[in-house]
Formats: C-alpha cells, structure tokens, sequence
C-alpha cells in the first residue's frame, strides 16, 4: 500500500465538494447519494483524510487491505467490502464489514449469513454478461434476491461496475439495474465509479464507490492477495 502524496484532507474536502456539485448538476440532491471512498492502493493515512473530509463510508475491495487499514484506521468508519466474497475470508471480515457489495451467489449469501446476522448486503449483477467480470449473470438475480430474503441478513439493494469507456452503454446497464430493483422492491442501488457516476446518478444510484475523483490517481503499487 502507498502512502498518500497528494490526499491531504483539505484536498480530499475540495475534490468532494466538486462531485457534490456534479451530482446535484445531475439533477439530484447530494445528501440523498452514499459517496463510499474506495481507498484500495493507498495507506491508512487517506482513510483518515477521508474521515476529516467528511467521509465515513470507505471501501475496500481486497480482504487483506481492509484488515490492515481497519487496525489503523480512526473511528468511526463505516467498512463497505467491494470485492468477491470468498468463504475462507468472511469470518475474518465479519466484525468490521458493515455492507457487502459483492454478494454474486448463494453459498457466498450463506457465509455471509452465518457470520454476520443482519448486517447490510447487496446483490452484485454482471448486467454487461462480459465473461470474467463479477457478479451474477442478469436471468439469475431473481433466484438470487430471494435466496437472500430466505436468509438473515439485510438484502436492501443490487450493485453493478459499469462498462469502461462507453457511456452510452453504461447508462443502459444502469437503466437496467434500476428497473430491476424497483420490480424487486430494492432500494439501494451500487452503481457508479470515478469515470460514469454522474450517468449513474441520473439512473437513480444510492451509492457511489469513488476513489480516483478523491485521491488521484491510484499509484502503481504490487499485486495485493485478496
């Protein structure tokens, strides 16, 4: 992990300031969209500079960061898991884990289940159908959502990583994913990143996972174990 050069909280505070504004100029009100500020890549420093900046919610995507950052970290945060759910990883990252975003099939619910009754969880939905990318294929989520409802956790909404560099396509994937959740009676909606959240905002995302539009660029660092 890197340690911030260019994060400081006043920074981070400017840069927040201008997605807000994007966001309303989206057409919607900022303090009705989770921002989550994805820190992977970076030390513990930039969760504290999230923190001061007004950020509570922060991501990770990689087990191991997370767990580091988190004995680290000032409180109080609120850690959102954006990665793939792995069994042998969730018992580690139940205590801290207050939202899982990457929830993609039903043993992975189950382990969450087991783990951490109750706690938040959204269902992850490869909308694209790309092979390799993560996420339940779309003729699966419905199975999907309802095997979550038959357990205990809080199923409250679906999640989505968007194309890169067609936006036109982004908007329909999102487009998509909303009027899957709303025909499921879910209200949270994951979708949107640094380079297509405004897209997402207009297609009614709940939550944003930024983190380039935070911090800069994500500096080149070693492969980091799930």
């Amino acid at each position: 992990m890197a340690t911030m050069t260019q994060g400081t909280a006043e920074t981070v505070a400017s840069r927040l300031a201008g997605v807000r504004d994007r966001v309303e100029g989206a057409g919607r009100d900022p303090d009705t969209v989770r921002i989550v500020a994805v820190t992977k890549g970076w030390g513990p420093d930039t969760v504290s500079a999230a923190l001061a900046a007004g950020l509570s919610d922060v991501g990770e995507n990689y087990a191991q960061e997370l767990l580091a950052k988190a004995g680290a970290a000032p409180s109080p945060i609120r850690w959102h898991f954006l990665g793939p759910v792995q069994r042998n990883k969730v018992s580690r990252l139940a205590p801290l884990v207050r939202t899982w975003h990457g929830v993609d099939r039903p043993v992975a619910a189950d382990a969450v289940a087991v783990a951490s009754p109750g706690v938040e969880v959204l269902v992850q939905v490869n909308v694209t159908g790309d092979e390799g990318r993560p996420g339940c294929r779309p003729e699966e989520v419905d199975a999907l959502v309802q095997h979550c409802r038959s357990r205990p956790v809080a199923l409250t909404g679906l999640m989505t990583v968007g194309p890169a560099g067609d936006l036109g396509r982004t908007r329909e994937c999102f487009r998509w994913l909303a009027r899957q959740a709303r025909e499921l009676g879910l209200r949270e909606l994951s979708m949107g990143m640094s380079d297509d959240f405004e897209v997402a905002v207009e297609e009614g995302a709940t939550t944003l996972r930024l983190g380039r539009v935070l911090f800069g660029p994500r500096p080149r660092v070693r492969t980091v174990q799930r």
